[in-house]
């Protein structure tokens, strides 16, 4: 007789529950990520109509750092520098972001926001807030927890792996 402490009897069931497990992670996670898509871009439209979902997560690590050198920008959220220039030409050309001499190197320029591009991000992620607000009102407090310490837990291993860091607490 086993004992159940000591695990399944059969090895193989053990491998095969991480795979199942590992299988509704898969599936719940891209789930979470095309709907966080689907409110992205709802979030941008929100900043301004013609605005890409890009472009409000470079609004949202402008705003969280401060002022930012574009390569620094480009490898805070892994993308190419030239895609982060067509996205920053962009939000300048709509009067959110402006660039100035960096006090460090003023060959350089920094890009920040305008009090404009400021109140929207504020605007809109007040208004993200309340939508996590809504969606997890029912939720015990400590199930928010858990689930804020398990994202952190994820995301800590993407960056073990080399992925870009957020920096936040």
């Amino acid at each position: 007789m086993s004992n159940p402490a000591d695990g399944p009897a059969n090895p193989g069931s053990a491998e095969e529950s991480v795979d199942a497990a590992l299988t509704t992670v898969e599936h719940q996670m891209s789930l979470l990520w095309r709907r966080a898509r689907s409110v992205s871009h709802q979030l941008s439209r929100q900043v301004h109509p013609d605005m890409e979902p890009a472009a409000y997560g470079l609004l949202s690590v402008i705003r969280k750092e401060g002022p930012i050198r574009l390569t620094e920008l480009a490898s805070c959220i892994g993308v190419g520098k030239p895609s982060v220039s067509r996205q920053i030409a962009f939000l300048e050309r709509i009067g959110l972001v402006f660039k100035e001499a960096d006090p460090l190197d003023g060959r350089a320029q920094s890009i920040r926001l305008t009090p404009m591009g400021e109140e929207k991000m504020h605007q809109v992620q007040d208004a993200r807030r309340q939508v996590f607000r809504e969606r997890l009102a029912e939720w015990p407090m400590a199930d928010i927890q858990t689930l804020a310490e398990s994202i952190a837990k994820l995301n800590a291993t993407y960056e073990r792996d080399g992925f870009p860091t957020d920096g936040a607490p």
